[in-house]
């Protein structure tokens, strides 16, 4: 099993910043991917970016420039950094960890981000 445990959502103004943190632990794997989900009311959850242990990295559409996602000095730890933040950017963030090898992937409890206009 892993376990996620998110942090740094909260409630910016449009235009402004908020940083996403995500710490794995518990049977974690060297070949790995780690994402960020979001899902707004009433929608899907849907993909907002991802990083391999390996480095690659790949996001939407919607937030390229605006949006990055790194992995920390400790491997098992990844940060989504939004800026320019937008009203349509309102939703439950979600940490993903998937073990490649098996093809299993965990979720983190979410993490509430409002952008208010």
């Amino acid at each position: 099993q892993v376990q996620l445990v998110e942090s740094g959502g909260g409630l910016v103004q449009a235009g402004g910043s908020l940083r996403l943190s995500c710490v794995a632990s518990g049977s974690t794997f060297s070949l790995n991917r780690m994402g960020w989900y979001r899902q707004a009311p009433g929608k899907q959850r849907d993909l907002v970016a991802f990083v391999t242990s390996g480095g690659a990295t790949n996001y939407t559409d919607s937030v390229k420039g605006r949006f990055t996602i790194s992995r920390g000095d400790a491997r098992n730890t990844m940060y989504l950094q939004m800026n320019s933040l937008k009203p349509e950017d309102t939703a439950v963030y979600f940490c993903s960890y998937v073990n490649v090898v098996v093809g299993r992937t965990y979720w983190g409890q979410g993490t509430q981000v409002t952008v208010s206009s």
